[in-house]
């Protein structure tokens, strides 16, 4: 079979819809043949269960390419980073018996969260009250405020404690003038960052030069793409957004890297669509339908443990996903969850006023008034969990496959069956 990364350049797992499509499982695919797995934005504010051998691993922030012994893993420049996080999951991931030791990197510009951050993001909500985005609460909104107001602390800055410190009071200072007198440690809160830098020291590379120098030896990257296209701090269902860019241009920003390093790009589609917190979401079943995707899907947050809302697979925001990332394949994923409705729905086009939408629209209050225009297609009906090839799948599956690669215009490359790591179909 032929290789399943670019050899001259970079490879690029993005999220097609509002997240939660599944990456995870195929970026560990792809990882047994990378050298180098990178993060090039967003936080630990969401997360991907990877399945090995019946043991269940649970990345947030690290790369998930620490999974395959002989990749090295890196976190970009791009990525916010809570020390604290950071270092409990990779302790609980060692507990598991992985060994991140010499294969886990940092860049020096990469941004800090500070548990401060996370007081902001429950104050903001508050202040927000029915407006309120629905956050993970991890903070990573108010630190990419800090970083864009230039008033944030970047990894490098650990180096020169007695700065950090004083960078760290004003910063502290800044946030109660603006939200009011709220109780936190700060000086506990600097002994403990005092300890996380001399910890962190080994990890600390400058990324640019470091995925560059990657680049020139030859090494195969992946880049795992956190969050997806429709949580955009740009392009996605503002404000109802992550505060990242999630889409392509995100991993030339977030690394350092120019856009002629980027070969292939693959878009990860949930087989229906899910997402969570507040936001519009045009094919949203809230009937027997929803709760089937939910049940069987096992729909619930692996950062928050929330439920995800579910509806039918929403080709609009394919389309649109597919128009700014330039997908050159797609992996389609938990095919296997639809295995027992008789009959299945695709939406295939948005009518405002009667007239078809070109594309997703930028305002928010057209969803309200849109009509979604439905495909109806007959189901499989038949556990396809085993299938293995293409071949196997029953024909209704791929035809429905077949669907999303004529509404899309994009080949369907990965089929994921089932949530094990064997469970995924290369066609």
């Amino acid at each position: 079979m032929s290789s399943i990364l670019a050899k001259d350049g970079l490879s690029v797992v993005l999220g097609a819809q509002w997240g939660d499509e599944g990456k995870g499982k195929l970026s560990d695919i792809l990882c047994g043949e990378a050298d180098v797995c990178a993060r090039c934005q967003g936080g630990n504010n969401a997360g991907h269960t990877i399945v090995v051998n019946d043991v269940k691993y649970d990345f947030h922030l690290l790369p998930s390419g620490l999974i395959n012994p002989s990749c090295i893993a890196f976190i970009g420049t791009g990525v916010v980073v809570h020390l604290p996080a950071f270092f409990d999951e990779l302790e609980k991931l060692e507990s598991k018996g992985l060994n991140a030791d010499g294969r886990l990197f940092i860049s020096d510009r990469a941004q800090l969260v500070f548990d401060l951050h996370q007081i902001i993001d429950g104050l903001k909500e508050v202040e927000l009250g029915r407006g309120s985005i629905g956050t993970t609460k991890k903070g990573i909104g108010p630190a990419y405020s800090s970083k864009a107001s230039r008033g944030g602390l970047r990894v490098h800055h650990l180096y020169n404690f007695e700065e950090f410190a004083d960078k760290f009071r004003v910063m502290v200072e800044n946030k109660r003038k603006r939200y009011g007198h709220f109780d936190y440690d700060v000086e506990g809160e600097l002994a403990r960052y005092r300890q996380f830098a001399d910890r962190l020291r080994p990890h600390v590379v400058d990324g640019v030069a470091f995925l560059h120098n990657k680049m020139k030896e030859g090494k195969k990257i992946l880049v795992e793409g956190a969050n997806a296209l429709m949580l955009d701090i740009d392009f996605g269902t503002y404000p109802y957004v992550t505060s990242s860019n999630t889409a392509v241009g995100g991993v030339c920003t977030g690394l350092g890297m120019p856009p002629t390093t980027i070969k292939k790009v693959i878009g990860v589609v949930k087989a229906y669509t899910t997402r969570v917190g507040g936001g519009p979401f045009p094919t949203e079943q809230l009937n027997d339908v929803g709760e089937y995707l939910q049940r069987v899907g096992f729909e619930f947050g692996v950062t928050t443990g929330r439920k995800r809302r579910c509806g039918w697979l929403d080709m609009m925001v394919v389309k649109y996903s597919c128009m700014i990332n330039g997908y050159t394949s797609l992996n389609i994923t938990k095919l296997d969850v639809l295995d027992q409705l008789p009959v299945i729905k695709i939406a295939t086009g948005y009518l405002l006023d009667g007239k078809p939408l070109e594309s997703f629209p930028a305002d928010l209050n057209c969803l309200d008034r849109i009509e979604v225009q439905y495909i109806e297609v007959p189901g499989w009906e038949t556990d396809i969990s085993k299938c293995r090839k293409y071949e196997e799948l029953p024909e209704n599956a791929k035809k429905y496959i077949e669907l999303i690669e004529k509404e899309s215009g994009v080949p369907v490359e990965w089929i994921g069956v089932g949530a094990s790591r064997d469970a995924m179909i290369r066609k």
